[in-house]
This record gives C-alpha cells, structure tokens and sequence, in this order.
C-alpha cells in the first residue's frame, strides 16, 4: 500500500501523557506510518521534550521532529510541518487525540480506489478523560456532493481525522494565518476550487472534549474567525449570501449564551 506520512503540531500547554498517547497511537496503526514529522511551536516544557526523546530514541528512522523558538499558531506550524513530509499522503493528527488502529489503513484504501480524492476524513468519538467515556460523536457528511454544500456553512471535516495529498494542500496555499479556523478556509478554499472530497461515516478517531475545547468556542476570536472565513467563502462566490446571514446570527448567539446552554446545544443538535 501507498506510503504515507503523519503531520503534528506541538505546543507549549499540551500534556506530555496526552502527547504521549496521540504518538502511540499512531505507531500502532495496523498501517504503520513511513514517518511522524512533529513540528515544535515555539519553545516547549522539558516533560514535552522528554516524550519525543523517547521515542526518537526507540524509533529513530520513523521521527522528523521540526521546529522554531516562537509560537506561530497551528495554520503555519501545519504548512511548515507539510513541507518537511516526504510522502503525498499526510494524515494529520493533534497531539491529544487518540486514533483507532485502523484509521490510516482505511483512508490509505480509499485513496487507492478512488485516487480523484484530495480529502478522506471520518466521524470522531469526542471523549472526556479516557476512550472509554464517550461523551458525543461528530458524524460529517460522507460523500463529496454533500460535503461541498455543508461547507458553505459550517466544517465538513473533522480535522485531526483527515488525511490528505500535500500536492494539492500546497496547490491552495496550504493553511492561512488565522489564530482558529484555518482548517474550514483551507478545505473550503480547496472544495471552491474542485477537489473532492468523502468522509467515513463511522468514527476513527478519539477527540478529546474538555473545559479547554468548551473555553475555544467560546472566545470572541473564534467566533470572529469562522464568520470571516465564510464571509470570505461569500465574497469569492462560494457561500451565499444567506449563509454569511445565517452564520454570523449564529455564532454570535452561541458567543453570548452561556457555555451551559451552548453546550447543551452541541450535544442535542450538533452531534449524535
């Protein structure tokens, strides 16, 4: 099968055992990855750095470990990441997050039979602590003529559970400079202009959904950065007018509400 490579973020506030899990479990894979490129985000904790020794140190061919002394944000550490993988194939994957064993061998398989794809992502278990207590599952649209009109409004993805070509990732520019919400413009952008697109139904990932995640959507900056990205899907012909309205009500709704009902409304309408 076709090699591929696993693209990594890290950054100064993650936890070395969350990292530790995240990295374990993409050496499990039943498809084991040609290499983990890990870009280090500015400077990061002796703990963190603890754990990737460990591993370069047991898995010494396998690791690319990258990096630069100031914090970027995740958009531009992932396009200066993506330039250091080797492989067309790159599954990203956050560094608190668990994939299944599975994963990367099924989106690797769809890759090969339908190789017009540029994108191939999943549902997510969202769990809180451990795997086991799975608190919501985020189920995307699976194939590309409704993942093309649900990303008019709102992420068709689930990030840390795509795999994609880096040839047409840097065709697009790769990821832009925005502090949240890089990933919706980025694929948005890639959707606009023709690529294509599917999504697993089931879930092959474990997201991690704690009071940090609850804080992030929360915050005026990302409330601010999902309206701009689909004001922009807006002007460039993709989004509707309608949905630039639609969105930007709703968003700002949830930002004024409190986290209490917000939540309450991810878990009743926005996930099963």
């Amino acid at each position: 099968m076709e090699k591929y490579s696993v693209l990594m973020s890290l950054y100064i506030k993650e936890k070395p055992e969350y990292l530790e899990l995240a990295i374990q479990s993409m050496i499990d894979q039943t498809l084991k990855p040609d290499e983990i490129v890990i870009v280090k985000d500015g400077e990061i904790t002796e703990e963190l750095q603890e754990v990737l020794e460990r591993f370069t140190a047991s898995y010494p061919k396998l690791f690319h470990i990258v990096g630069y002394e100031k914090n970027r944000g995740l958009g531009l550490a992932l396009n200066y990441g993506l330039k250091h993988c080797k492989n067309e194939l790159v599954a990203r994957m956050d560094t608190d997050d668990i994939a299944k064993r599975n994963r990367c061998e099924k989106q690797v398989e769809v890759f090969e039979k339908y190789p017009y794809l540029s994108i191939v992502g999943s549902a997510v278990d969202e769990f809180c602590g451990t795997p086991d207590n799975v608190t919501g599952r985020r189920v995307v649209p699976s194939n590309p003529k409704k993942i093309y009109e649900f990303a008019k409004r709102r992420s068709a993805f689930n990030h840390p559970s795509v795999m994609y070509r880096k040839s047409k990732v840097l065709e697009y520019k790769g990821y832009s400079d925005l502090r949240r919400n890089q990933d919706v413009d980025l694929f948005g952008r890639m959707l606009y202009g023709g690529c294509k697109a599917a999504n697993f139904e089931e879930s092959l990932l474990w997201f991690r959904s704690d009071d940090n995640l609850c804080k992030r959507r929360k915050s005026w900056e990302n409330t601010k950065s999902y309206i701009q990205t689909i004001k922009k899907f807006w002007k460039m012909g993709y989004s509707g007018f309608s949905d630039y309205v639609m969105v930007a009500g709703a968003q700002t709704l949830m930002f004024v509400m409190p986290i209490s009902i917000q939540n309450w409304l991810y878990k009743t309408f926005l996930r099963k």
